[in-house]
């Protein structure tokens, strides 16, 4: 290894050649990595849907659910099968381990459902299967509004639109919303019907069997060969209307003889609605591995140039752009790291000097364009996880270069040039700097094996410090030395700088002035009293974590910081018509605007999971009517929160009778939902309901809690058509016709489909009745068709009204409901789960019913766990290098110790600022800590073995030791508090930019992990400059102790011995 460095730094040519291909591929690879500003991580999850028109949720588990489970659970990979089933549709969410591949998990789904479907209804649609990444969110929807211009026009303009846009390569999808799909509707008198004596299987069997695509073949004649074609398929609306129905005599009856065929549009079954005005909105998604930033632009730039051939009163709404929060985080977190450049550099420089302090402060930019290479070779994007793991290699990276540097400096100012004084201090310092590198990495390590989306979501962290830290180890052991001998000159020059150098080299160290001096004097008292220095140090660390596990103030799962984004869940119960839950949501959406720092408003009133990519988990409320979508303006242009903004919109709501209005935060990091989320499973859906209602009743009174909802059954009737299959039977009618008749009051007699030249989709043809004849009464008075003429359905079937089901869900094949709340703002949610947890164990409940908390609860437990693990493992990893570095168990446990020093720090500086414990960042700090502290004690106690085996006095050794390292232990650690300390503090400071931000979104993201290094860092570098060289004069002191005790007993025998 030696001979390397001698390569290395006296080839200096070949070695800078090297340096500059890293710095210009370091330049390309930042130009050209993608950037995001959420990692972008698979997400486990398996998509299936089967669509039934018209299914009940009873019918679509036993169906439906039921047969596919029993495939889809033996897959191998599968971790949990949630299923849900209510009115016109059956799906199943598969979630698989978070290593499974995604493209073999959707294969083998597939070929799972696949076997399944021949035991579902045949009338079932074709079952759509999808992985959910995190590229199915929009990350902008432009929406189109207008005031008089009609739906059609607007419907095809947003399709214009829609093509247009995933045109662009960047461009996975752009999916239409609040739109109604086309429908060929044929509206058909009954009276009609009647006459011509036509049954709906009748006209279902006439549109099937003149709808079709025959392949007549071609015949060879001998003397040529002519393809034969008949065509059969529908193919415009005047082929629907010559279909032939039915003849009489020489009459045929077309199907435009007895019903109005229109070209039109489905029932409305949502509304959406933008700024207040009806809308069509398109949603972009983005493809895997595009830059957002650069999309969104396009996007824009296309959008402007579109809009201008739109008709006059078309207005066109961008909104949910996300990429201005991406290009404010990584500009304000890459204006960070370069005032910590700057920090660090002025610090260096005023220690060593400017030559040796810009050598040392190089090392900064070349580590981060190292690390841009390997995560753009590795296919990584460029994101906020992986600015912040830069942010905090910051302060480790130059530990080597400020060690080998400062070591350089003490050889030249004995006299040596530069380049031997540079390879004497690469030679000398090779091994502490691999161990203190190889520590660091090895605390790191273990989080590359986080189970679960926390850890996919976190990996990045890790492996931009190893990239970073890979490249510091190469720019302190090979660029810097290189630098170092072609410019490197002693960095304090004059005299007496000179000869405080020297005399720390070879005098009297107690002699020295100002704060070297000072602390050598100081260790110098310190160690005649190891024995009471130690027991002071153990009974301040007892204290601390005494106090910290009584006064904890609590824990929590990730970081909240103030959104940008907000959403606005309307509820109300009621069996609700479409056009009473818009009237409901647009009272709601009037009462609460115009808000001051509100950008815009996207309202749809349909039920179900709105929260998408923002608000997390867990489900929305089952009696949801809508949800209003909230951008808001920047804070610092409006001069008011995110959260002091949706509080408004809790007050402006409260009054509002009939509804219930609930204010969700956009959440940051992995989405966990609502901060209370409890699951209450059973094999016997009847047990569920009186657990839930008993757990509803408790967490209502409970203080603190609010927007408390569960997933019961909504209150609310359906009707029910039964038919006497005896009596049916008579008049040889069966319950197929009979669902016929029904559909033609409800959404309409399915007849087929056909492709209009116009559409880029296939169109239903649907029969049915008059508006006028489509109500609850008319269901009384429906006819059928039989042999012996039109007859009544009353005469074999009764209508009556039951209560209504409006879902089912089930997870792992158990019946499933949920109890979910938030706690108020300044309550730590943790607290409630304990209480909760508590009145759990004191209650009773059915032995068949099983309760386990979600969300939030369980992912913090989980990591937790997890991080626990990590950091035993850290230590074991950490042990097996330092033993095989020093060959000594006493040593490595030495300087292990500064770990517990810095949990014990990290601990204090919690309860001091009165900071709730985050089980992802702060634990991340702990482990993270784990390799930082430990570099000090090695090369401290790398310079005592050295120093030892020279002949010196253990004392004195000591002594120098700690005098000799001072000055390293003390820039190393300054420059990494230095480096984290604004955001440590909420505090963001962009030089580039010229802006100081106090308690922004970014730094608010950070302060958690930032604060938890710079406690325990601060905490245990003090008592490692103290601790350390008393526990190493620790054991000769007891070897004395114990010789003078040997001495003691000797003497004390003796008198006994020579008595007569």
């Amino acid at each position: 290894m030696y001979r390397i460095l001698h390569a290395v730094i006296t080839n200096s040519r070949s070695t800078l050649c090297v340096l500059l291909m890293i710095v210009l591929a370091g330049i390309g690879a930042r130009m050209t990595i993608v950037v995001e500003a959420d990692p972008g991580i698979t997400i486990p999850l398996v998509n299936v849907i089967i669509p039934h028109i018209g299914i009940s949720p009873e019918d679509a588990d036993r169906l439906i659910i039921r047969p596919m489970e029993s495939e889809l659970r033996s897959l191998e990979g599968v971790e949990e099968v949630r299923s849900y089933a209510r009115e016109g549709l059956a799906s199943l969410t598969l979630e698989f381990d978070i290593d499974y591949d995604p493209d073999v998990a959707i294969t083998e789904v597939r070929a799972a459902v696949d076997r399944a479907q021949a035991e579902i209804p045949g009338t079932s649609e074709e079952p759509v299967i999808k992985a959910v990444t995190m590229t199915d969110f929009p990350v902008i929807v432009a929406s189109l509004t207008s005031e008089t211009v009609s739906e059609r026009v607007l419907y095809h303009l947003a399709v214009d639109l829609k093509y247009e846009l995933e045109s662009l390569s960047e461009v996975l999808e752009a999916r239409l919303s609040g739109h109604r799909e086309e429908l060929l509707e044929a509206i058909i008198d009954p009276t009609q019907l009647e006459h011509y004596s036509i049954s709906q299987q009748t006209l279902f069997n006439t549109v099937r069997n003149n709808n079709r695509l025959i392949a007549a073949g071609a015949m060879d004649t001998g003397q040529g060969r002519f393809a034969v074609k008949v065509p059969g398929l529908i193919e415009n609306r005047q082929d629907v209307f010559e279909l032939p129905i039915a003849s009489t005599g020489d009459t045929v009856v077309t199907l435009d003889k007895i019903a109005d065929v229109r070209r039109t549009f489905k029932d409305r079954h949502s509304y959406t609605r933008v700024n207040g005005q009806p809308a069509i909105s398109v949603e972009v998604l983005r493809r895997p591995g595009a830059n957002v930033i650069d999309m969104n632009e396009k996007i824009r730039v296309l959008v402007a140039e579109h809009i201008r051939n739109y008709p006059a009163d078309v207005r066109l709404v961008l909104s949910q752009d996300q990429s201005p929060f991406a290009k404010q985080q990584v500009t304000e977190l890459q204006g960070n790291i370069v005032t910590a450049m700057a920090l660090v550099m002025t610090l260096v420089v005023a220690a060593l000097g400017i030559r040796s302090g810009i050598l040392v402060g190089a090392a900064v930019p070349v580590s981060f364009l190292f690390a841009l290479v390997v995560l753009n070779i590795m296919g990584l994007s460029y994101n906020f996880m992986v600015m912040f793991g830069m942010l905090l290699g910051l302060g480790m990276l130059i530990d080597g270069a400020i060690v080998v540097t400062e070591y350089a400096d003490r050889k030249m100012a004995e006299g040596l040039p530069s380049q031997e004084a540079y390879l004497a201090a690469s030679k000398r310092m090779l091994w502490p700097v691999l161990a203190s590198t190889a520590t660091t990495l090895a605390a790191f390590m273990p989080l590359f094996y986080w189970p679960g989306t926390s850890g996919k979501f976190m990996m990045y962290l890790p492996i931009t410090v190893f990239a970073v830290l890979v490249g510091s180890l190469m720019y302190a052991l090979f660029f810097g030395p290189t630098l170092g001998a072609l410019f490197g000159k002693v960095g304090s020059v004059d005299e007496k700088s000179v000869r405080q150098l020297q005399i720390l080299e070879h005098g009297d160290v107690t002699a020295l002035d100002g704060v070297t001096g000072f602390y050598a004097r100081f260790l110098s008292n310190v160690l005649k009293y190891p024995i009471l220095i130690l027991v002071i140090v153990f009974a301040v660390l007892y204290v601390i974590f005494s106090l910290y596990g009584k006064y904890s103030p609590g824990y929590i799962y990730f970081v909240s910081t103030d959104p940008t984004y907000g959403r606005v869940s309307i509820s109300a119960r009621g069996n609700f018509s479409k056009d009473e839950i818009r009237d409901l949501v647009i009272e709601a959406e009037d009462t609460m605007m115009p808000l001051n720092g509100v950008n815009s408003y996207f309202t749809n009133t349909s039920s179900g999971n709105q929260g998408g990519r923002f608000f997390g988990g867990g489900g929305s409320r089952v009696d949801q009517i809508g949800s209003i979508f909230l951008e808001m303006a920047d804070a610092r242009e409006v001069g008011s929160t995110g959260r002091g903004i949706l509080e408004e919109v809790r007050h402006r709501l409260a009054p509002l009778a009939g509804i219930d209005a609930e204010i969700l935060e956009q959440e940051y990091g992995p989405r966990t939902g609502k901060d209370i989320q409890i699951q209450i499973s059973s094999k016997f859906r009847e047990d569920l309901e009186p657990t839930v209602e008993q757990m509803r009743e408790y967490l209502d009174q409970l203080d603190g809690v609010r927007d408390v909802e569960d997933t019961r059954v909504l209150p609310g009737i359906e009707w029910e058509i039964v038919v006497d299959r005896v009596k049916a039977a008579l008049f040889n009618v069966n319950v197929n016709e009979v669902g016929s008749a029904v559909q033609l009051v409800t959404n309409g007699l399915y007849l087929g489909e056909y492709r209009p030249n116009d559409a880029e989709e296939e169109v239903e043809i649907r029969l049915r009745y008059p508006r006028a004849d489509r109500n609850i009464d008319v269901l009384d008075n429906l006819r059928v068709m039989t042999p012996n003429g039109s007859i009544p359905l009353s005469n074999f079937v009764i209508r009556k009204a039951k209560n209504k089901l409006d879902s089912i869900q089930r997870i792992d094949g158990e019946y499933i409901m949920n109890v979910r709340a938030n706690v108020n703002p300044g309550v730590v949610a943790d607290k409630k789960v304990n209480e909760v947890l508590q009145w759990l164990e004191e209650s009773e409940f059915d032995s068949r019913i099983h309760i386990k908390f979600r969300g939030a609860a369980e992912e913090q437990n989980e990591s937790l766990e997890f991080i626990s693990y990590a950091f035993l493992m850290a230590l074991l990893l950490m042990t097996v290098l330092l033993v095989a570095q020093f060959n000594s168990f006493y040593q490595a446990f030495l300087i292990l110790s500064a770990v517990v020093m810095s949990t014990a720090g990290v601990l204090l500086g919690l309860l001091i600022f009165n900071q709730t414990f985050s089980a992802i960042l702060t634990g991340i700090g702990i482990v993270a800590l784990a390799g930082i502290v430990v570099n000090n004690n090695i090369v401290l106690i790398d310079t005592y073995n050295e120093l030892r085996k020279s002949g010196i006095d253990e004392i004195e050794a000591i002594v120098k030791t700690g005098t000799q390292r001072l000055r390293p232990v003390f820039l190393t650690t300054v420059t990494t508090i230095l480096g984290l300390l604004p955001l440590a503090t909420n505090t963001s400071i962009d030089i580039i930019h010229r802006e100081v931000i106090f308690g922004g979104q970014v730094s608010a993201y950070w302060v958690k992990l930032a604060s938890s290094i710079v406690y325990g860092l601060s905490f245990a570098s003090v008592l490692t400059l103290v601790v350390t060289p008393v526990m190493l004069v620790l054991p000769s002191r007891f070897r004395s102790m114990k010789q003078s005790l040997k001495v003691r007993l000797h003497k004390t025998a003796s008198p006994v011995a020579d008595s007569p």
